[in-house]
């Protein structure tokens, strides 16, 4: 049997492609572009763009498909069953199958949010498996520069950003190593369901006293390496700009979303309407 391939997050894959050399802000910007697209309009023409460009971003960036994770058993069982249960709302278009018609549109729906649901995990991975860690804080800066008017506190925004998203993979694995730990550990055989409950109360109870000790003491052994490399401020006081490859990349992202855009407001309405 294969082993399960975890999920791969927030660390970059090495590579020195033209994906990788862009701007961090550019691809929170493109990102947050595309997230408004998909929200006004969740059609299949933008969606299908939207994949095309992770499709061609991940084999510009040589993104091989060993970072994609294993998907469980179970997780296909709840899309059959949900596909299943959405089938039962019935809608446009419809199917006859001897004397009984069935209703395709609650199934279509369903796929369509499945799709969804998989391009914006795409967009995150690509942002995720492209960008280093020590380069959004500074891009955050950048972008927020126009709120400092404000009298926001945009530099102490993105310094918590950066250390969340720099203590996220530590945690996982220390939270792994816990939990490999504790299943080693025996367990007491308990014969009565009132005490099986209590061991388990139990065994939670002490994972989360040694992930709560464990976050500590790896807060505190940040906060001396920030200290010692001059304090929080120099996380995103680091030069942060968009170079020209910046603005040619702008400028697919919006061709391409514009033309699906279009076609979905035209062609992809007009048939709607038809029907």
């Amino acid at each position: 049997m294969s082993q399960r391939r975890a999920v791969v997050l927030l660390r970059p894959v090495p590579g020195d492609s033209v994906v990788h050399r862009l701007w961090a802000g550019t691809k929170l910007l493109v990102v947050a572009a595309i997230g408004v697209l998909l929200t006004f309009y969740p059609g299949w023409v933008p969606i299908a763009a939207v994949a095309l460009l992770i499709v061609l971003a991940a084999k510009l960036a040589g993104i091989p498909r060993g970072v994609l994770p294993s998907i469980p058993a179970w997780l296909w069982v709840l899309l059959f069953l949900g596909g299943l249960t959405a089938t039962f709302a019935g809608g446009d278009p419809t199917i006859g199958l001897g004397s009984v018609e069935l209703g395709l549109g609650g199934l279509l729906k369903f796929l369509r949010i499945t799709a969804l649901s998989i391009v914006l995990l795409g967009l995150g991975g690509m942002v995720s498996w492209t960008t280093n860690v020590a380069e959004i804080a500074p891009a955050v800066a950048t972008l927020g520069r126009p709120l400092r008017a404000l009298r926001i506190p945009v530099d102490e925004w993105a310094v918590a950003l950066a250390l969340a998203l720099r203590a996220f993979p530590m945690l996982i694995d220390e939270f792994r190593v816990l939990y490999a730990a504790r299943r080693l550990r025996p367990r007491p055989e308990a014969v009565r369901r009132r005490g099986r409950w209590r061991g388990w109360w139990l065994e939670a109870v002490d994972l989360l006293a040694a992930a709560i000790t464990v976050s500590l003491r790896r807060a505190d052994e940040m906060g001396d390496a920030i200290t010692a490399r001059g304090g929080t401020g120099q996380i995103s006081a680091a030069p942060s700009k968009p170079k020209a490859i910046d603005w040619w990349a702008f400028l697919l992202v919006a061709v391409v979303c514009g033309t699906a855009l279009a076609l979905e407001l035209t062609v992809a309405g007009t048939s709607a309407a038809a029907r």
